[in-house]
Order: structure tokens, then sequence, then C-alpha cells
């Protein structure tokens, strides 16, 4: 992977996934670091993101902190795959959706505001595909989206705070709205930000750093795309674990090197029956087998490996829409 990457590309693509720097110019403190000038950072990672390698530069938010969020799959008929996965990713609050090889053979992550507007979206999914859909909510993060490491081992690790759900108020909402696509990459990016939701560069910074601190943004950086980077095999690994055994076994996997994220999620009886999952991805599906198969051994129990075969659609997150700005009414007009 190095070959293909610039000096310069590879130190901003692995080591700026996360603790990006929350200040006015964040780039020309990142030249600093990297050895480059601001207008050099800014024009190599706009690079990267039309090469694919980034997805965007921003905020990662902790799922079950804000909005509401859920890995869904349905059955779809082999003849209508295609266009019943083109309707999925069609919906703006589809960020991830892939083929895998499955019965279930469509899986998507959706997000919206609250929970009933998601069970809105899986309603109208099931309404327009009309094929049954499974939800799986996230109980537990063992090991979750903390970055990727290019170097060893596919992981940055880190504690994750146990953050208690809260609902954004009005002016949150229009920046975290604001916010889900990444920052624009110029000069003064929190600026341009605040200019999108009437609020001061100060005011978006205080507000951005305050999310960091109390763990509603996970993470804050560059968001990488494995595919892109040569990691083509993409694993999600289940397990049927006992209840009472979930925690002890997935903080023991997700200690593993090779595995990116681990997670309990809601069973969907009598369909769905796997509890613990654990992401796997590796250059080659040859690359990632030996660490299924250490995966199983150290679980002690059957594995279910459901490799993707085709990305329809991967963004970042879209818990709100992005709407007027603060003093103004849905016509554009400010408030007397």
């Amino acid at each position: 992977m190095d070959a293909l990457y610039s000096p310069l590309e590879f130190a901003l693509l692995n080591g700026w996934q996360r603790d990006f720097p929350i200040i006015a110019r964040p780039f020309d403190q990142l030249g600093g670091i990297v050895g480059a000038g601001e207008t050099a950072v800014i024009a190599t990672l706009s690079r990267l993101q039309g090469r694919g390698a980034i997805s965007r530069v921003g905020a990662v938010f902790a799922p079950r902190r804000v909005g509401a969020s859920t890995l869904a799959a349905l059955a779809a008929p082999l003849d209508r795959l295609e266009e019943i996965a083109v309707r999925v990713s069609a919906r703006q609050e589809v960020n991830h959706n892939y083929r895998r090889e499955h019965h279930y053979n469509l899986w998507f992550v959706a997000t919206a505001a609250d929970q009933d507007a998601l069970t809105q979206v899986l309603a109208a999914i099931e309404g327009e595909t009309g094929c049954v859909v499974l939800s799986l909510p996230l109980e537990q993060e063992y090991h979750i989206d903390l970055g990727f490491d290019l170097k060893s081992a596919h992981k940055h690790y880190a504690r994750i705070p146990d953050t208690p759900v809260r609902e954004p108020d009005l002016v949150e909402r229009q920046l975290i709205a604001a916010l889900q696509p990444g920052l624009e990459l110029v000069a003064r990016p929190f600026a341009r930000l605040g200019e999108r939701v009437a609020m001061s560069e100060s005011e978006v910074l205080t507000r951005v750093t305050g999310w960091l601190d109390e763990g509603l943004i996970k993470r804050f950086g560059v968001v990488v795309r494995h595919h892109e980077l040569g990691y083509r095999a993409n694993a999600m690994v289940v397990f049927d674990v006992p209840d009472a055994e979930v925690d002890r076994i997935g903080r023991a996997l997700s200690a593993e090197a090779g595995v990116t994220l681990c997670y309990r999620r809601t069973r969907s009886l009598p369909h769905w029956p796997y509890n613990l999952y654990c992401m796997v991805h590796g250059r080659s599906r040859e690359e990632a087998q030996p660490v299924i198969e250490r995966l199983g051994r150290l679980a002690g129990l059957p594995v279910q490996a459901l490799f993707s075969t085709r990305r329809y659609k991967q963004c970042g997150a879209r818990y709100f829409a992005e709407g007027p700005s603060r003093g103004e009414t849905a016509t554009g007009l400010v408030n007397a």
C-alpha cells in the first residue's frame, strides 16, 4: 500500500484518523507536524478525497449517543437484487449498503433523528421492496471505528466512553447536520462551517471540542475507505453466544489483531440468532481467513462469515437534515 502513496499522503491517511486539531487553522498545524505547508496539506487531502481514498475529514458520531441507528438486512430475490439495492441506497438515511454471501444478502446501516423516524424508514423500505427487513440495533461496543491502522493489525485502540444518550437541541442539530458531510478543505474550515449555521468560528470550535470531551463525537479526523486502500476482503463474522458469556467473549475477540470492529447486537429471532459481530478486513480472502478461524477457536463456538461481494454505498451517517440557519424560518426569512 505504501508504494501507492507519497510519504505526505501516507502520513495524512494513517496519522490523522483521530486527534485532528480542533483549532481555527487545523491544516496549518498539520503541515507543521508532517513537514508540509498548509496549502500542500489541503491539496493532498483534496486529491485523496478525489481518488476515493478518504470519504471526508470530520466527525464520527458515537452510536446510541445521538439520534437512532441500526444495522439492517433483507433477503432480496436474486433477479431483483440490483433493483432493490438501488432503492435502498437512494434513501438519505442509509449510509452503508453491501451485498453479502448469505440468504440475507443485502446489509445496510440506517440512521435517523430518533427511533420513531428510524422505524418509519425501515417500514418504508419494506413497503418499497416487498422484503422483510431485519433490524439489528447495537447493544454494546467492544471495539468500534476508532481508526484503521495501515501499518499493523489494522486498528487503533482506545477505551470507548460510556456516554449517556441525550437529545440535541435545535442549534446542536443544525451544527451536526452541517458537519455530517465533513469539513470543507479550506484554510479555516470551522469558520466556513459556522457561516452555514450562523455561528461564529469560536462557537463552533467550543461546541465540537465539547462533543469530543463528552464522547458524543468518538473521533474526529480523516475517514478512510478500506477498499480503495487495498483492503478488498470484508467479512462480517457472527456468533450466537450465550447471553451470560457475550461480554467476556466480545472483549476477548475485540483485542485480537485483524479485528477492525466488534460489538453486540440484538438478535432477530427466529430468523437471525446471532448476537456478537466482528468485522475483519484483509487485502484478500486468503489474508482474512486465518483471522476468522482464530476467532472461532478463541470463542469456542461455530463461526459464520459473511464476505461482502459488492459495495453499493458508503458515506457518513445522516442523523439530521440540514435546514435553515439559526434565526431563520423554513422560508429563509429572519424572524422579527
